[in-house]
C-alpha cells in the first residue's frame, strides 16, 4: 500500500492519533515541566479536542464522497479556532514587556463569576501569563500549535479529497478514439 494512499478511515484514525498525541504532551509539560497553562493555552487544547472529534467521527463513520466533508469540516473549523487563538497568543508574547496587559483571574473564577461573552472577551484580550514566552526546540509553543492546527487541517483535506485521487481505472471514462 502506498503510504500516499491510506484510507479515509486510517487518514482519521491517524490524525486522532496525533491529537491526542499533543494533548497528552501538553498535559506532560504542565505535570513533568511544570508548565501552567494560560487560558489562550487553555483555548488551544479545546481546539485541538474539537479537531480530534471531528478526525474520530470521521473515522468511525468512514462516509463515501460527499459526506467526508461533514468531517473535513469540523475539523478546519476547529483547526481555524485553534490558529486564530495560536496566532493571537504569538501576538501577545511579541509585546514589549511594558505593553503587556495585567494578569488577569483564573479561568475557572472567570467561567463560574461572568457569562461567556465576557469570559472570551477577557481571555482574548490575553493577560500577563499569556506573554510568557515557553520555548520547546527553539519554538513558543504557541507557534508549535499553529503549525500543527494547519498540518492537521491539510492532512484532514488531503484524506476527504481523496476519494477523487483513488478511483479503479475501470470506473473512469474511455478516453480511447
Amino acid at each position: 500500500m502506498n503510504p500516499l494512499r491510506w484510507s479515509f478511515r486510517v487518514s482519521y484514525l491517524a490524525g486522532f492519533a496525533v491529537c491526542l498525541a499533543l494533548l497528552g504532551f501538553a498535559l506532560y509539560t504542565e505535570r513533568a515541566w511544570g508548565l501552567i497553562p494560560c487560558p489562550l493555552c487553555i483555548f488551544q487544547r479545546i481546539a485541538f479536542i474539537v479537531m480530534a472529534l471531528g478526525f474520530l467521527l470521521g473515522a468511525l463513520h468512514a462516509p463515501r464522497a460527499g459526506g467526508r466533508w461533514v468531517y473535513a469540516g469540523g475539523v478546519l473549523l476547529g483547526a481555524l479556532g485553534g490558529v486564530a487563538v495560536a496566532a493571537r497568543h504569538l501576538w501577545i508574547q511579541s509585546l514589549p514587556a511594558d505593553q503587556v496587559p495585567s494578569c488577569g483571574p483564573p479561568l475557572d473564577y472567570m467561567f463560574s463569576a461572568f457569562p461567556l461573552s465576557k469570559v472570551l472577551r477577557m481571555v482574548f484580550n490575553g493577560s500577563g501569563e499569556c506573554a510568557k514566552v515557553e520555548k520547546v526546540l527553539g519554538l513558543p509553543m504557541p507557534a508549535w500549535t499553529l503549525l500543527w492546527y494547519v498540518l492537521l487541517a491539510a492532512w484532514a483535506v488531503r484524506a476527504a479529497w481523496q476519494v477523487r485521487m483513488t478511483r479503479s481505472p475501470s470506473s473512469l471514462p474511455d478516453t480511447k478514439p
